[in-house]
């Protein structure tokens, strides 16, 4: 019997005691055992159940159960209609709750049928159910309520668009990353585009600070893109995420280009002083602080607090480049080129981020453009930096995608300093700043703490190296006087000197204690080396590149030797024990050879450089060799005009 009206009144205890009942069917999923347990409360579904002040039906439709809120509903009597927008403590409703799952579109239809006021209603942070399905992607639900909608105005239809700090659909859509959603809110409803958050960033301000949506799987390292491959195969999961990675970056791409064309932040800039005459001594008073000084006084109270408040915000070219979103800056210079030009509150173009953030790719792409490059090149910033200062000015939360050791770290920062003195004026490069300081004395005392790190490091990995080569070169040198199967106790001759295996472990061996040696006077050449900043350039990092080089055939030549030993040892007839030993002694060399691959790796930069240096003087040699032959050639000629023709 159903006639709740005649129940009665229940104590706390036994009221407790149902709603566990009530919670606990409904982790179990049982539908029939919530719908009978409900029959035991006044206002059935509308009972509130947990201890956030949610009713039962509001938590079946977070527990993703449709079929339940829809019989909870068509049971729900008429009079317990209006507390249908009953609001838990957060705010939220039922249609909150339902605007999550696209499973329950048709719960939604219902409820609003019932309670059409509920499409209007805030949470505490005034959400509406619309803003709650563009913060989690619900594309049919988005649908649904965009629909519903779209006979309002845009006065009116601001308040379904936008909660109370300024933040838009659009907005939480971007920062969410639900990329074609966002895009699909752009287009549908334009006016939100060049909306500002409580911050002052647009969507498209907010979409390029996430580089993360133009990662691709061809822009990953290749050993991961390997072990990716070798996934793909394995799972279906991993073949999935890879398609949604490819379909994220292409909605990103789609979104960026459709806001890039719409939305004006990007023409904000700075009109700024012209800095650009070079300080080339460090006596008098610096031009640019005489400016500033005078720009300060000329400024009036309310004009100095606009452009302070305005100071805090980037257009969207600045944040892509510190970033690392080069598409967006590929296509804002492509729609608009001009945009090249602008400067920040602080006196510094493009080129200055560019360098500062330490992106290559948009540096690069920025110093192809012949025509602005020449006055970007010489622009100086409010503080009297050129952008050869900018090198030694790095972002202090910049980390390098490869986590290197410092000795490497310091020479990508000394191959960025040469990279940019190569593009800068010549009477740039002597230019002081407003701390009187040169691009390199700047650049000097910014990495002197690095510089420090650099030589612990290189110090001690060179004296680690040093004591293995010369560990091996021990082990090699006894090898080479206890010889697989022994000598002859008459003659002295080994045994198996005519085996072919033989051979190899002889060459082997004296290889590996060739390699050895070598490298160990050149990690010695490392310890005793003055250590300027110049040498981390070049000389240094050679040296490491070519002392572990040697260490690493100095061990695979030791492994040959072990292998022929092994071999000829089964062959002679040798007992498995010995066999056994002697694997069992170099399992520490190939240990060692896998912890230091990977420094290996890191220094594949220097070997390439070191292979384009031999080309260099394999092919001047060369050229010098063939040229010596048809001077001689001609020299033996009979006729002094044929020489003088040739």
């Amino acid at each position: 019997m159903r006639n709740l009206g005649l129940q009665p009144r229940r104590s706390v205890a036994e009221k407790y005691r149902l709603n566990a009942l009530v919670y606990d069917a409904l982790r179990r999923e049982d539908e029939e055992e919530v719908i009978k347990l409900c029959e035991y409360f006044e206002e059935q579904g509308l009972h509130i159940l947990t201890v956030h002040d949610d009713t039962v039906l509001q938590a079946a439709t977070y527990a993703k159960k449709p079929s339940l809120v829809l019989r909870l509903l068509q049971d729900l009597p008429d009079r317990h209609l209006d507390k249908l927008t009953r609001q838990n403590l957060a705010g939220n409703t039922i249609l909150h709750e339902t605007a999550i799952s696209n499973h329950s579109l048709e719960v939604a239809k219902r409820v609003l049928e019932k309670a059409p006021g509920l499409l209007c209603m805030r949470n505490n942070l005034g959400e509406t159910a619309l803003f709650r399905t563009s913060r989690y992607g619900k594309q049919d639900m988005f649908d649904f309520f965009a629909k519903k909608i779209s006979g309002y105005d845009e006065e009116n239809q601001k308040v379904f668009l936008q909660r109370r700090d300024k933040t838009t659909i659009l907005h939480i859509a971007i920062l969410s990353h639900h990329f074609e959603l966002a895009l699909q809110i752009a287009t549908k409803f334009e006016q939100l585009v060049g909306e500002r958050d409580s911050d002052g960033m647009t969507g498209l301000q907010l979409l390029s600070c996430y580089p993360g949506a133009f990662q691709r799987e061809d822009e990953m390292p290749f050993f991961k893109k390997i072990v990716n491959s070798v996934n793909l195969y394995c799972s279906v999961a991993k073949r999935n995420a890879t398609e949604n990675q490819e379909q994220k970056y292409k909605s990103a791409v789609q979104l960026a280009k459709f806001l890039i064309e719409r939305d004006i932040s990007w023409d904000s800039t700075y009109p700024g002083t012209d800095q650009s005459k070079p300080v080339l001594h460090k006596y008098g008073c610096s031009t640019t602080i005489e400016k500033r000084a005078v720009e300060a006084s000329s400024l009036g109270q309310e004009e100095g607090a606009a452009k302070t408040a305005e100071g805090g915000k980037k257009t969207p070219l600045f944040l892509a480049t510190m970033t690392g979103c080069l598409e967006i800056v590929e296509e804002i210079l492509k729609i608009y080129p001009q945009a090249v030009e602008h400067i920040d509150d602080n006196g510094r173009n493009i080129l200055h981020i560019a360098i500062k953030f330490r992106q290559l790719k948009i540096f690069e792409l920025v110093s192809d453009m012949e025509l602005p490059r020449q006055r970007l090149i010489r622009k100086i910033d409010e503080d009297g930096n050129s952008i050869l200062h900018t090198v030694g000015k790095k972002n202090k939360d910049y980390v390098p995608k490869k986590m290197l050791g410092p000795a490497l770290e310091l020479q990508d920062e000394l191959r960025w300093f040469e990279t940019v003195k190569k593009l800068t004026p010549p009477h740039y490069i002597d230019h002081r700043n407003n701390q009187k300081l040169t691009a390199e004395g700047l650049f000097n005392e910014t990495n002197k703490e690095l510089r420090e790190e650099a030589i612990e490091w290189i110090k001690r990995t060179a004296g680690a190296c040093s004591i293995v080569a010369v560990l091996i070169a021990t082990v090699a040198f006894a090898a080479a006087y206890t010889i697989p199967g022994g000598s002859n106790d008459k003659t002295g001759v080994p045994v198996l000197l005519n085996q072919p295996f033989f051979v190899v472990f002889t060459v082997a061996d004296v290889l590996s204690i060739s390699f050895a040696l070598t490298s160990v006077v050149v990690f010695l050449a490392i310890t005793t080396s003055p250590y300027r900043f110049a040498d981390f350039r070049y000389s240094l990092p050679n040296k490491l590149t070519f002392g572990l080089t040697l260490l690493f055939l100095s061990v695979s030549m030791m492994m040959l030797a072990f292998a022929a030993t092994v071999l000829l040892m089964i062959q002679n007839g040798e007992g498995w024990t010995k066999v056994i030993l002697y694997a069992m002694s170099f399992l520490p060399v190939g240990l060692f050879a896998l912890s230091y691959f990977p420094l290996y790796l890191s220094l594949s930069k220097t070997y390439k450089y070191l292979l384009n240096k031999v080309w260099q003087v394999i092919s001047l040699s060369h050229y010098l060799f063939r040229g010596t032959k048809v001077v001689s050639q001609t020299s033996n000629s009979p006729n002094p005009q044929n020489t003088m023709t040739v």
